[in-house]
C-alpha cells in the first residue's frame, strides 16, 4: 500500500510553499516520523516527517513551488525492509544541499559519495534513462545542484562555444543565478510595501553607554550564575523602549483601514539575521518581562532562528521592532518599518567619541557612544512624538536606574 506524502497546511495565510531539501532519496527505506524533507514558506522552514515506514518514492524535486495539499511522493508500506536498512543514517550526503545550520545528511550511494556533483534524485534518474553523463551537466539549482530541467536542457542544447583562452587557462567570466527563497521573496515584498504605503521618516539621537556598560560589567557574572544566561545590552534597550512606548503610545500603534489601533501591551519584535535572510521573532508581553526573562527569550528565539526552527507563532504579531545593526559594525542606518507597525528602533555600533563631559561642563571626555535611529510612520506619529520617544529612551539608557521606576 502506498501512503501519499502530502504538503500540510502551515497557516491560514500560506497557500504555496517551496520544496526544500530532501533528507532521504528515491528508493530509501524510511521509518515512520523520520524527517523526509524541508518545506519552505514565506514565513518559516519546517521539517516534514514520514507518514509511515516503507520505501520512499519521490515525485517532486527540490526547489519546486507547490500548493498546500500537493502530493510530493509516497511511502510503499508493503515493500520488504532491506536487511541492512539504517533508519537513522549519520553519514554526510552528497545528494542534498547543505544549509549552514545542518552539518549534513547521508550518502546516497558509493558513486555519489566519491563525487562532488550535487544532483536531485529525479535528475539522476532522468539522466540514466537518457544516457546523459550527469557530471557534464551544469547545475542551476541551489548551490549549483543539478535538477531535472538541467538534464533535459542538456539533452536538447547545441554544443557550446569554446572558452576564451588566456595564457594556459580559460578566462573565467561566469555568472550564477540562484532562486530567491520564499522567505527572501516575502522580505522583499514587505519592505517594498512598507516604503510605498507608509509616510516613513527617520529621526536620530545618540546615547552615552557608560552607565549601562558599567552596570552590566558589575553584575554580568552574578546574572549568568543565577539565571543561566548572559546579560546583554538588548534587555536594557527593550526595557527602555517599553518605557518610551508607554509615554508615546502611538509609536506602538497600527493603522488599519481608516482606524488607528492602539495597544495596551508591547509585543516586541527583534530582528535576527540568519543565513536564509532576516527574520523577526516576537517577545510576547515584553512590557511584563524581567531582564532575565527577556534575555532567556532572546536566546531561545535566536537559537531557533539559526537552526531554522521558528514557527509561525514565533513571528506573527509584534507591535514594535528593534533591529541591532551594531553587531555587524554599522555606525548609522535608517531601518525600514516592519508592516503594519508604526515604529522601528535601530541600534548601532558602540564607539568611543569625544563629547562634553556631563560631570565636568566645558571639559572633553572620551565616552562609549551609540547612534540611535527611530523610523516611524508620519501618518500617525508626529515628529515631536518621535523625537520625544528617542530622548526618553536616551535618558533611560544613560540613567538605567530609571528603568526600575519605569519613568
Amino acid at each position: 500500500m502506498a501512503v501519499e506524502i502530502v504538503i500540510p497546511s502551515l497557516g491560514e495565510s500560506i497557500t504555496e510553499v517551496r520544496l526544500g531539501r530532501w533528507h532521504r532519496a528515491e528508493g530509501d527505506w524510511v521509518e515512520k516520523d523520520e524527517i523526509l524533507v524541508e518545506i519552505e514558506s514565506d514565513k518559516v522552514t519546517q521539517e516534514f516527517p514520514s507518514p509511515a515506514a516503507g520505501v520512499l518514492h519521490v515525485t517532486e524535486e527540490e526547489g519546486t513551488d507547490l500548493p498546500v495539499g500537493a502530493v510530493i511522493g509516497s511511502v510503499d508500506t508493503e515493500a520488504e525492509r532491506p536487511a541492512q536498512a539504517d533508519p537513522a543514517p549519520a553519514e554526510p550526503s552528497a545528494t542534498v544541499s547543505e544549509p549552514v545550520s545542518t552539518p549534513a545528511a547521508r550518502v546516497e550511494d558509493a558513486t555519489e559519495a566519491a563525487s562532488p556533483v550535487r544532483v536531485t534524485p529525479l535528475a539522476r534518474k532522468v539522466a540514466e534513462d537518457r544516457g546523459v553523463d550527469i557530471a557534464s551537466v551544469p547545475g542551476t539549482g541551489l548551490h549549483g545542484k543539478i535538477t531535472k530541467s538541467d538534464v533535459l536542457s542538456a539533452t536538447d542544447a547545441p554544443a557550446s562555444a569554446a572558452p576564451i583562452i588566456a595564457g594556459d587557462g580559460a578566462l573565467q567570466r561566469g555568472e550564477r543565478r540562484t532562486r530567491m527563497s520564499k522567505l527572501r521573496q516575502r522580505i522583499a515584498e514587505r519592505l517594498v510595501h512598507a516604503q510605498r504605503t507608509a509616510a516613513m521618516l527617520t529621526t536620530f539621537n545618540e546615547a552615552d553607554m557608560s552607565h549601562v556598560i558599567a552596570l552590566r560589567n558589575a553584575h554580568k557574572e552574578e546574572f549568568n550564575d543565577r539565571f543561566g544566561v548572559k546579560l546583554g545590552f538588548m534587555s536594557f534597550f527593550i526595557r527602555a523602549a517599553v518605557s518610551a512606548l508607554h509615554k508615546y503610545p502611538l509609536v506602538n500603534a497600527f493603522i488599519e483601514g481608516d482606524e488607528v489601533v492602539e495597544h495596551d501591551y508591547v509585543d516586541m519584535s527583534v530582528a535576527v539575521g540568519t543565513d536564509k535572510g532576516l527574520v523577526v521573532p516576537v517577545i510576547r508581553n515584553a512590557d511584563r518581562r524581567s531582564f532575565s526573562e527577556i534575555e532567556t527569550t532572546i536566546m531561545d528565539l535566536a537559537g531557533k532562528a539559526r537552526e531554522g526552527r521558528l514557527g509561525i507563532d514565533d513571528m506573527t504579531g509584534g507591535t514594535f521592532t528593534i533591529s541591532n545593526g551594531g553587531v555587524y559594525g554599522s555606525m548609522m542606518s535608517t531601518p525600514i518599518l516592519n508592516p503594519p507597525q508604526s515604529g522601528i528602533l535601530g541600534l548601532h555600533r558602540i564607539q568611543n567619541r569625544p563629547i562634553e563631559d556631563p560631570d565636568n561642563p566645558g571639559q572633553i571626555a572620551l565616552r562609549p557612544m551609540m547612534y540611535l535611529a527611530l523610523s516611524y510612520d508620519h501618518r500617525i506619529v508626529d515628529g515631536a512624538e518621535a523625537v520625544g520617544f528617542l530622548v526618553h529612551l536616551k535618558q533611560c539608557i544613560e540613567h538605567p536606574e530609571r528603568l526600575l521606576l519605569d519613568m
